[in-house]
């Protein structure tokens, strides 16, 4: 289910996977006496970074507990998994798991952790597509100016990402096999670190995703050429999407994220966190947060719905990865 911009709360589609939890308040005594750690596989001061402590706030009303932010940045996402996957199991670890952890899984098979069977799937709480972007003094002014400049000069063209499989990695690889242009993937530690480089003039572009880049955007620092979505977007209304100017549906590709517990997590504290975290996502003030920085409030119908998503996902993932011949560095 995704809620709409515009600040739905609780679709029907969510309210049977409620019925029947317990209440905060009735839970207490059991679940959670004491602060719950959401571990981040972002940088402080980033878009996923203020998206997630608003949520933590959030889901800290709903809990009757502190949700504490445990930013764990290194390998992609990686190291941030590793760590919540050998938690112990009694739901006062969580993390913000997403699409990079499936890809890099399927980059490097022999990462210690699954995100299928590693983890229980809490609920999605957004989707973001990323956002091709120069500098602002850039001279390529569409996507088209940039193929073209980089079919003139092959190999010399660099494009950043914030790690190998990671959201920014695979939109530059599609982009890379389906427009046939030879370019070098520059890979660095974090999303917050794309946008610098391309200032710089280290990297000529690169796909950071909305809710990094947006705000770098409004300030003059980058400017957007294409979205990866499947249809412009409200605030960048000018901005075409790759599938306009390629006519591809494989190049609509959309970052996801949502809350993991480490498996064998008891299944009343994975309701009461699932109660929690969706009713803290579809509150106005996220959803609208949530827009202005370019994804989607999108909580699934329930856990169980969440792993079918991401099973779903691997299975898109597992063909990209092999079409565009990704492979750990």
């Amino acid at each position: 289910m995704r809620v709409s911009r515009r600040g739905f709360l609780f679709g029907a589609a969510a309210l049977p996977a409620l019925t029947g939890l317990p209440s905060a308040a009735k839970a207490q005594a059991h679940f959670p006496s004491k602060p719950v750690k959401l571990i981040l596989p972002y940088a402080p001061g980033g878009g996923p970074d203020l998206l997630t402590r608003a949520m933590a706030e959030r889901m800290s009303e709903h809990l009757g507990q502190r949700v504490v932010v445990d930013n764990r940045v290194g390998a992609g996402g990686m190291l941030a998994g590793q760590v919540a996957a050998n938690a112990d199991p009694d739901g006062y670890t969580i993390v913000l798991g997403s699409s990079t952890h499936i890809t890099q899984k399927l980059i490097q098979p022999s990462l210690q952790f699954d995100p299928l069977t590693s983890f229980v799937h809490i609920t999605r709480l957004s989707i973001s597509p990323s956002l091709l972007v120069v500098a602002e003094g850039s001279p390529y002014r569409s996507v088209k100016d940039l193929v073209a400049a980089a079919k003139a000069q092959p190999g010399k063209f660099n494009y950043a990402s914030g790690g190998v499989g990671s959201a920014a990695h695979l939109s530059g690889a599609a982009f890379a096999t389906h427009t046939g242009i030879d370019v070098v993937h520059v890979p660095y530690k974090g999303s917050v670190e794309i946008v610098p480089s391309i200032m710089s003039g280290t990297t000529e572009y690169g796909f950071p995703i909305a809710s990094t880049a947006i705000p770098q955007i409004n300030t003059g620092k980058v400017r957007a050429l294409a979205t990866t979505a499947a249809k412009r977007q409200e605030q960048l209304p000018d901005v075409p999407t790759l599938k306009e100017a390629f006519g591809s549906e494989d190049l609509v590709l959309e970052a996801w994220s949502g809350l993991w517990a480490p498996a064998k997590t008891p299944a009343e504290a994975v309701r009461i966190l699932y109660m929690a975290a969706s009713r803290a996502a579809q509150e106005a003030e996220i959803v609208a947060l949530n827009s202005r920085m370019g994804a989607d409030t999108a909580v699934t119908a329930s856990p169980a719905d969440f792993t079918a998503f991401m099973r779903s996902e691997t299975e898109k993932y597992t063909r990209i990865v092999a079409s565009a011949k990704i492979k750990a560095e």
